[in-house]
């Protein structure tokens, strides 16, 4: 999943952009409000939005962001553990609602859940031989358990999260690398390509001149 992650405390912040990576996940990480303006375009699977950040109330922010139409998965991270907060956060257009200190892996455990709503609540998908269990990022092919490459996966995941929907190259490169990786210009082809070699020909299709599609299952 691509992630925006809007903490302003260096070392949370830090530290839980580099474990969200070591799970698999695109973390893009900015601590203003002001930054997180310049990411809106942006194509994201979720927000995890701290509360108190130095330019503003991050609820506010998602207030607005939701006033704009937009409805990514947002998850808050707080230190306030009131329930009058709580159901403030929530009626603000938050998804979810996490109290600091928090172990990483219940994030994750959250985010998963977050994929699985993405799906249509079902977190095993079957595209002809092909199964991905987007819970345990696993994929089989008639039933035997195929191995990928964390990009490979992210490729995968970015699809299946959209299937039936075209996704431009240009869409796909945010979603798998975010704005602080490079990519070569041929990476996702390249990629797809070995996707392929490994999925079946069919599992994604080229739709030329506009991107990549999963079939729905």
């Amino acid at each position: 999943m691509r992630l925006l992650l809007l903490e302003d405390d260096p070392i949370i912040g830090e530290g839980l952009r580099d474990f969200l990576r070591s799970e698999g996940h695109v973390v893009d990480w900015v601590d203003t409000l002001a930054k997180a303006n310049r990411c809106v375009g942006e194509t994201y699977d979720a927000w995890l939005i701290d509360w108190n950040l130095p330019d503003g109330s991050g609820i506010d922010w998602l207030r607005r962001m939701r006033t704009r139409g937009m409805k990514v998965p947002a998850l808050v991270l707080t230190a306030r553990d009131q329930v009058k907060d709580r159901i403030e956060g929530l009626d603000g257009g938050a998804d979810d609602f996490m109290v600091k200190p928090f172990a990483p892996e219940e994030l994750c455990a959250r985010l998963r859940a977050v994929a699985r709503r993405s799906a249509g609540g079902d977190h095993r998908k079957v595209f002809g031989p092909v199964t991905v269990d987007l819970g345990a990022r696993a994929v089989c092919v008639d039933g035997q358990g195929v191995e990928l490459t964390a990009r490979e996966w992210a490729i995968v995941e970015a699809l299946v999260l959209r299937a039936g929907r075209i996704v431009s190259r240009s869409e796909l490169e945010s979603l798998v690398c975010g704005f602080d990786s490079e990519i070569a210009s041929n990476s996702i082809e390249v990629h797809v390509s070995k996707l392929r070699a490994k999925l079946g020909r069919s599992f994604i299709d080229t739709v030329r001149g506009l991107g990549y599609r999963v079939p729905l299952a």
